[in-house]
């Protein structure tokens, strides 16, 4: 029987305990962890479990629950607990991670969870059984790096809906971290890892302390932590050290072939070089690498030709570094006999930094129509451009009929700078509370908890848009000759601009700014976040009379929530004139005020039934209502079967309701219209060509043509909308626990069938579905999202992509379904003991609906979520000296049969990637009773991951795989101790 401490009651009782591990087995849980020595023989007056807030001196769950202890959390040696939760088979792949998030304009190095392939926010992170305030602004996901591992006892995981005890977001389950309460002494811990490429270089040190009063009636724990995770690099791994792009995404929707999804285009380097390219005339001109110009320029070199571009990867991050410092402490203090305080403190410090290439600066980021003049007019006298050269002075002509020679330039802004983030954030929460017995039968707990996050972002290698202009529109000072008439000096020509030290820019070349021009344009972002949460509540639970099976027991309570959240960049930020993403500032509130009741109902002897009903008024979407029940039956002591149905609730968070329209990038996508010639192509042919850009982009070139920069230079705005509703979700869990003693001892297994379905599913629309239900789909009135190029402008295509906009609505439904299976074997093998744990998840279907009425879009078996996936661990233990094997499973998966449905030659389902098997151990050695040695390996034969290479649905940038489902980094190896007294 596992011991789990929900809500605020003390649940390790000092008097008459006894539970065994078989108990924790037959009531249905696993262990995560196999290194753990065998648990004490405990006896126990009433438990809860995850779950439930009744005590119980039977604490059967009728709902499977699994547990990771603190051994596993040891023998794992991870820094951050997310990436032992992933080794779970029931976690998806994380919407948040350190190797999947460079690219995030927030909220960068954040680590999140996600149950069952639902999303973060459907899976309810909470801290001995309260809520924990959110790292994200504007969301209910909670940032793991802000729980220090060294202080969790336990963690225990509830799949399946949960919101009638917890609230919302629990539609997909329930992720618990115990911590550690009853620790006397002192423990010191220290760790140090490398990756086999020398990068990725980690270190963490540890200090926990408890002590108890001189009266007995009061204890206090403390931990202070230090944990610093190095960075790697794309350039260092040979998959992506090189800009490369997938053949495919260069084939049209009648010609992609599937061997082309993994065939790359490398170098595939970007055309905006850091000396600039610029079209004068009929011709482009670049500079080589002495700063001579030319009268050429081939991105990616040619016959006879240098390659001109610029590698990205060469610059880009894959895990971004992250340093951090943790206190946390908890403390009760005994009243009476019968009533004592508590309390709960953590604060949380953490520093990431991301780092990309420099940005991509082009004319028509300055002017509405891509071109640069030249030539100015001051005082009725037609003057040149300071710093254009001869040749490309000559060769220009006036392309806008303004009078003026003008350019097209493109550069990449390698004299400002990386690009990149500074974050600093700090979570600060505490809980303070009375807990304890009314009568032997009837206890209550009352709790205050008040939490906050807050987040200090500075970014670089961005500039201020309209001082570059002025920059640009420099001329030549004609009354600053020397002695010999010779003009020395150039200035900007707006009169105003040189009150506020206005620096003339020079863009042609390799580091062609002056020192005092960068000065002049740089803007470096800022973008500062708050999230609040404050929570009152109260529980009662005891034994209400007895029955004929037995006593029925019920709980009941309410609680009060209020959350806050406020996201702003500066000003240039917010209007999109820094040369960045333009992000409006996002604040919203919501206050919600619930009651709930629960009851544990003996039917027989050997069958109990759990219900519960939870009541729900929020100041945003108003009453909502959720439920469960479930039933458990002991067939034989060997033999236990359960089942429970239940109703979640979800209501849209802050970001959802209230967050304007803001800009991303989206990659990935597969234009429908591409290839398109002057007919044919059915339903698709004419909805394209009806496009007035994509038809002049036929008569010139014979058929829809697009070019490198056209695929990279899609932009999109995401949308919140304030008329969302709640979500509802539906599940199902039907399980058996099989406990072999008289055959097999030591032998357990659980098999539990789940099923979940969330109606009105808050999603956004995906931008592949507004393409294709715009072009030949059906459904015209999704093409209001996409905004097309009526004309060549610049670098992009007449006709190609400029804006794809996606705004969030309650779907269709998003459902899962699938089977767990756990088993656990332990026994004594020679002169040691002998312990193996196996969790599998067979995903049987997962799909989404993106709008009422339209046809599923399954995601079940795709990368990301594939169908099999398991966990395996070995241990075993000898004297001193202790061996684990974990084995971590991926099978084989498809590509998002989105992106395959752009190309007709390929169906969904006949591409994908392979299965990948990552193997870490650990050796420790007991020195001394105080003294323990350690030393491990994670992914120990460096196992490379799948390939799948950029502009192909999947890859996460910089990285040429799934850097959130499989390991970007290689091969790591680490040493350390712990030391206790």
């Amino acid at each position: 029987m596992v011991l789990t401490n929900n809500g605020s009651e003390r649940l390790f009782k000092k008097s008459s305990l006894t539970v065994a591990l078989s108990s924790v087995l037959l009531a249905g849980f696993s262990f995560q962890g196999i290194a753990a020595e065998e648990d004490e023989i405990k006896k126990i007056e009433r438990v809860q479990v995850t779950g439930s807030r009744i005590r119980s001196a039977e604490a059967m769950s009728s709902a499977p629950i699994q547990v990771v202890d603190s051994a596993a959390i040891d023998a794992s040696g991870s820094l951050n607990i997310q990436n032992l939760l992933l080794d779970n088979p029931a976690f998806g792949s994380p919407a948040i991670s350190r190797t999947n998030s460079n690219f995030n304009t927030a909220s960068a190095g954040v680590a999140t969870v996600d149950l069952r392939d639902l999303g973060s926010e459907r899976t309810l992170v909470l801290v001995n059984g309260r809520r924990y305030v959110s790292g994200l602004p504007g969301s209910s996901a909670v940032d793991l790096n802000t729980i220090p591992s060294q202080f969790i006892e336990r963690v225990e995981i509830m799949t399946g809906g949960a919101s009638s005890v917890y609230g919302s977001d629990a539609v997909a389950g329930v992720v618990n971290f115990v911590l550690k309460d009853d620790f006397e002494g002192i423990e010191f811990e220290g760790q140090f890892g490398e990756s086999k490429e020398g990068d990725d270089q980690s270190r963490q040190f540890s200090f926990t302390s408890g002590l108890t009063s001189n009266d007995g009636k009061g204890h206090a724990m403390f931990h202070l932590g230090y944990s610093d995770q190095g960075a790697v690099y794309s350039r260092d791994r040979d998959r992506s050290a090189v800009d490369q792009i997938a053949q495919i995404a260069f084939e049209d929707n009648k010609t992609g072939q599937a061997n082309n999804i993994f065939e790359a285009i490398s170098p595939f380097f970007s055309s905006f070089p850091p000396q600039g390219r610029f079209d004068a005339g009929d011709t482009r001109f670049t500079f080589d690498q002495n700063n001579n110009l030319q009268d050429s320029f081939s991105t990616n070199g040619s016959d006879g030709v240098a390659a001109n571009g610029f590698n990205r990867s060469g610059v880009r991050t894959i895990a971004i570094p992250t340093e951090r410092y943790l206190f946390a402490s908890n403390g009760s203090y005994e009243l009476n006999d019968k009533h004592s305080f508590f309390y709960e403190g953590t604060y949380a410090s953490s520093t990431t930094r991301s780092e990309l290439e420099p940005f991509p600066f082009a004319s028509d980021d300055i002017y509405a129509n891509g071109r640069v003049p030249i030539e100015f007019e001051v005082n009725g006298e037609l003057l040149r451009n300071a710093f254009v050269p001869d040749d490309i002075y000559n060769a220009a002509t006036d392309t806008d009929g303004d009078g003026s020679r003008d350019i097209f330039f493109a550069k990449r802004l390698s004299d400002i700078g990386n690009r990149g983030a500074r974050a600093e954030r700090d979570t600060f929460r505490i809980a303070l509370g009375f807990q304890g017995e009314i009568n032997d039968n009837w206890f209550y707990d009352t709790y205050y908890v008040y939490g906050k996050t807050k987040e200090s972002q500075v970014s670089g290698g961005l500039v201020n848009v309209q001082s570059f202009r002025q920059g640009l529109e420099a001329v030549n000072d004609r009354f600053d000759l020397d002695e010999d008439g010779i003009i020395n000096e150039a200035i900007c020509i707006d009169e105003t601009a040189r009150s506020f030290s206005c620096a003339p820019v020079n863009i042609f070349g390799f580091n062609s700014l002056s020192q005092d021009a960068i000065d002049f344009v740089r803007a470096p972002s800022s973008l500062s976040t708050s999230v609040e949460q404050e929570i009152v509540g109260g529980n009662i639970s005891g034994d209400l009379f007895e029955l004929p099976a037995g006593t029925l027991g019920i709980a009941a309570g309410f609680e009060y929530r209020e959350e806050f959240s406020r996201s702003e960049f500066d000003a240039l930020q917010q209007a999109g004139l820094n040369a960045g993403n333009a992000i409006p500032a996002t604040e919203g509130s919501f206050d919600v005020t619930e009651y709930y009741v629960e009851a544990n109902i003996p039917l027989l002897d050997s069958v109990t039934m759990n219900a519960a009903v939870r009541l729900s008024d929020y100041s945003t979407v108003g009453n909502t209502e959720s439920w469960n029940v479930g039933l458990d039956w002991e067939v034989t002591d060997s033999l236990r079967l359960r089942a429970t149905r239940a109703r979640s609730t979800r209501a849209p968070n802050i970001d959802e309701l209230f967050s304007p329209p803001s800009q991303t990038f989206p990659s990935g996508l597969t234009d429908p219209c591409r290839g398109v010639g002057s007919s044919g192509n059915g339903a698709v042919g004419d909805a394209c060509r009806a496009d007035t850009g994509i038809a002049s982009n036929i008569a010139t070139n014979g058929e829809f043509t697009l070019g490198q920069s056209d695929l990279q230079g899609i932009s999109g705005f995401n949308r919140g909308n304030p008329d969302l509703t709640e979500e509802v979700g539906n599940s199902v869990t039907v399980g058996v626990v099989f406990t072999p003693e008289n055959l097999v001892s030591g032998l357990d297994i659980t098999l539990d069938y789940f099923d979940i379905d969330i109606d009105d599913a808050i999603v956004s629309t995906p931008r592949q579905f507004i393409l294709a239900q715009c072009y030949g789909g059906g459904d015209e009135s999704l093409c209001d999202f996409i905004t097309r190029r009526t004309a060549p402008s610049g670098n992009n295509s007449a006709g190609s992509l400029e804006f794809i906009d996606s705004g969030v609505t309650n779907s269709g439904g998003l459902s899962t379904e699938g089977v767990d299976l756990t088993l656990t074997y332990a026994t004594d093998i020679g002169p040691g003991a002998f312990k193996t744990r196996l969790a599998y998840t067979y995903l049987i279907d997962g799909y989404s609906i993106p709008l009422p009425g339209e046809a599923k879009d399954v995601f079940a078996g795709e990368i990301g979520a594939s169908e099999h996936k398991a966990n395996w661990n070995f241990g075993y233990k000898i004297n001193d000296f202790d061996f684990n094997w974990s084995m971590t499973f991926t099978g084989s998966a498809d590509f998002d049969d989105q992106f395959l449905n752009g190309f007709d030659n390929i169906p969904a389902g006949s591409v994908g990637v392979g299965s990948v098997t990552y193997h870490d151990i650990q050796a420790s050695y007991h020195i001394s009773d105080s003294m323990e040695l350690y030393v491990g390996a994670n992914n120990l034969f460096d196992k490379e991951p799948p390939r799948i290479i950029s502009g192909v649905s999947g890859s996460d940038t910089g990285t040429e795989t799934d850097a959130g489902t499989y390991d970007p980094i290689g091969q790591t190896i680490y040493i350390g101790f712990r030391s206790k007294f």
